[in-house]
């Protein structure tokens, strides 16, 4: 029965994309989507239409399809994993699940956010940014470095969202920059500060806009989402930490082709129009992302990508998601 159950589940996850989603697996693509449904569902939905190749999508969390991926092993239905960070295609990419993607294709996107072994590549990007509440402050009484935030005149005045939506991988980078010993040490300091913690960015950012707290680490594109619903007025705004600043890390959206892909010529099709105008153009209008093809700009109220100063780190280093929790937990960050 469990067995009955569980299929049912996995097909029923199978079929958000109308109805030119049926096909055996030659004529089709399956894509496992650790991206939002809401966010990602109409381009997907634009592949199909346009191609008219079948598509199959499964979505869900990237580090559990991931997962999921790893368990099912070469009997993975999946064609292509499309993830909402570097982290998780860092995961696949270490057990040798993705395969190489034509030169042409990954020089579409800047080095900087693809695999530098050629086997994932970047679709579009967010930056980490303190959002902070208008009425109480200005650019120039933040502190320059996420670090400064450890500092006692910041206690109980600093949101966080600590499950997901990007601290655990900027905890990830903290580590990778700073080291195991000093991530930690900052981390108790952060956490000796009473942070408030949220269920995800939209919370913790609405509650900077209600003077609930005065900043928060978030990722950039909520803001620009809250200022579409609720105009100029709204009172909060992004600070973009730079120089290299752990703060400051860009992540990436990526896919990758697996080495149980039916079809390579689909899969390489649907990577290939990820990266068009036509799709990096909705990412930069409809979710506010970073476009990273060339040629397609981000929307006018971020500051330019080439402007900012992010970290220097290989992003599939960022896979070590698991690690980041465990020290969260330690040091009491997260439950």
């Amino acid at each position: 029965m469990r067995r009955l159950l569980a299929a049912a589940i996995f097909a029923a996850l199978l079929l958000p994309l109308a109805a030119a989603c049926s096909g055996d697996s030659s004529s089709s693509l399956t894509i496992y989507a650790g991206r939002s449904s809401t966010l990602v569902d109409p381009i997907l939905k634009q592949f199909a239409k346009e191609t008219g190749i079948h598509v199959r999508v499964r979505y869900g969390d990237s580090t559990e399809l991931a997962s999921t991926i790893l368990e099912e092993g070469k009997n993975s239905p999946a064609d292509i994993f499309y993830g909402q960070d570097a982290g998780s295609l860092g995961a696949l990419l270490a057990a040798n699940r993705l395969t190489p993607l034509p030169g042409d294709l990954l020089q579409l996107v800047p080095e900087a956010y693809r695999s530098p072994q050629g086997l994932w590549v970047g679709i579009s990007g967010r930056a980490r940014v303190a959002a902070y509440n208008t009425d109480k402050l200005s650019p120039s009484d933040l502190p320059a470095s996420v670090l400064g935030y450890s500092d006692a005149r910041w206690k109980g005045r600093v949101g966080y969202v600590p499950p997901s939506d990007g601290f655990p991988d900027f905890v990830t980078g903290l580590r990778l920059i700073l080291g195991e010993d000093a991530a930690r040490a900052w981390l108790q300091a952060f956490k000796a500060n009473n942070p408030k913690a949220y269920p995800n960015n939209l919370a913790a950012l609405q509650a900077v806009a209600d003077g609930e707290v005065d900043v928060a680490l978030v990722n950039h594109y909520y803001l620009l989402r809250s200022l579409q619903e609720h105009g100029q007025g709204f009172k909060a705004r992004n600070y973009y930490f730079s120089s290299g600043d752990p703060g400051g890390l860009i992540n990436v959206a990526g896919a990758g082709i697996l080495d149980t892909a039916g079809n390579r010529e689909y899969a390489e099709r649907f990577l290939r129009f990820l990266l068009s105008a036509e799709a990096q153009q909705y990412f930069a209008e409809s979710t506010f992302e970073y476009p990273l093809a060339a040629g397609v700009a981000a929307d006018p109220q971020l500051p330019p990508l080439s402007q900012l100063q992010p970290p220097k780190i290989d992003l599939t280093r960022l896979s070590d998601l698991q690690g980041s929790l465990k020290l969260m937990r330690e040091v009491g960050l997260l439950p």
